[in-house]
């Protein structure tokens, strides 16, 4: 394709701002709002390639859950009692920083708890054996047997449960929506990044459309982040995650979300009593260790295989929707963080490893910290990229989905 001279011009002009957040799913926006409310002198600009939400942010189940994808007890035996509970709290955090900050109301907050349930006998001891542990991080949980537990969300064959009060529900891409919105930042949609020229001054990010340079620059991406910070390569893998939504039901079953097996598989249930679920992955590991937006028969099959199962009333409800989205995994399930090698007015996130929704406004305020200049902001060794440094085995180990 040709350019003419007016075009060629325009695509050459400098934006300038003082900061600049490339990403604008859920952590991108929320860098962007935080950094109006940390200086709001700053002159700050967001780039998304496609438009806001386009990616993982809004095409998840809305879960606000707390912890990592994985339980309790897991992160523990992973990472040790003082960093699971240091996680623990900054989710926790994250989910009152939405609740106060933003009006709830713009994008269906519902914060009536959530359920962890067990898929087996050996789940739901771990789940009891957790909860000393999790009661004194803080955790308002409560364990709930075989029978209360499928009693209360209409369901049948679950083992157990960890009824945690904190537990919240979003519409997703209205939440990123509502998050930009509120932010003072000038926001560039259908301006995918292209290269990155570093300067003495900081960068100059190129578009197709025209160029943009500022001092600052966050990096807000999953696995893309590499096609722009190659080195961060290590630090992030493509994971797909499938999703489907039923008709609507005949009545309300599931008045919280449920997530199940281990972080397996989730389901909530719509105000207008639609059916959603997803997750399956595990089974189906390689197939989807791909960033290949599309939904494929087998995973397909094997949610609505979990939702039939354990949820009998919904065999009778058409299948409306099929989706899927690419999410970004570290190699040790928990989000990373650092400047760019070499170029320290660069900073980037990565690697939510499937809860970004659990992490991201809190993690919006530590980016923002970092842009501005502070070295070492509340909670940064919780995530930083050192951690893999001299580290071959963690590098390229494959955390639990």
């Amino acid at each position: 394709m040709t350019v003419s001279i007016w075009q060629q011009a325009h695509r050459t002009q400098e934006t300038a701002y003082d900061v600049i957040v490339v990403g604008g799913g859920i952590v991108g926006c929320s860098t962007a709002y935080w950094l109006g409310r940390r200086a709001p002198s700053l002159n700050v600009g967001l780039l998304e390639a496609r438009t806001l939400g386009a990616g993982a942010s809004g095409r998840n189940a809305g879960f606000v859950l707390q912890g990592t994808h994985a339980d309790y007890r897991t992160d523990m035996e992973r990472y040790g009692a003082q960093t699971a509970r240091r996680l623990w709290q900054f989710t926790r955090e994250n989910r009152d920083l939405l609740s106060a900050e933003l009006r709830g109301t713009a994008f269906s907050w519902r914060a009536d708890g959530g359920l962890v349930a067990a898929g087996t006998e050996k789940e739901d001891k771990r789940l009891r054996a957790s909860l000393p542990c999790l009661r004194t991080a803080g955790a308002p949980a409560v364990h709930l047997d075989a029978e209360e537990t499928n009693n209360r969300i209409g369901a049948t064959g679950f083992h157990g449960s960890l009824f945690m009060t904190t537990g919240a529900l979003v519409n997703p891409l209205q939440l990123v929506h509502h998050i930009a919105s509120e932010s003072e930042a000038k926001v560039h949609t259908q301006h995918p990044v292209h290269r990155v020229h570093w300067r003495d001054a900081g960068a100059v990010l190129e578009t197709p459309d025209r160029h943009f340079r500022a001092p600052r620059v966050v990096f807000a991406l999953g696995p893309a982040l590499s096609e722009l910070v190659p080195e961060a390569s290590a630090l992030v893998r493509p994971v797909r995650a499938q999703m489907l939504a039923t008709a609507p039901a005949h009545g309300r079953h599931i008045p919280v979300p449920v997530y199940s097996h281990r972080g397996g598989f989730y389901v909530r249930q719509q105000g207008d009593r639609r059916v959603l679920v997803g997750g399956g992955r595990h089974s189906h590991r390689e197939a989807e260790e791909t960033s290949t937006d599309a939904t494929t028969p087998a995973v397909q099959a094997t949610i609505e295989r979990y939702l039939h199962t354990h949820f009998p009333w919904s065999q009778s409800l058409a299948i409306e929707h099929r989706w899927s989205g690419t999410m970004g995994f570290s190699p040790d399930g928990r989000p990373v963080v650092g400047r760019v090698p070499e170029h320290p007015e660069g900073v980037f996130a990565t690697g939510f490893t499937g809860h970004g929704m659990g992490y991201g406004f809190r993690m919006g305020r530590l980016l923002a910290d970092m842009a501005c200049g502070d070295d070492t902001p509340e909670a940064f060794d919780l995530f930083a990229a050192a951690r893999f440094e001299d580290a071959p085995d963690k590098r390229s180990g494959t955390a639990t989905d």
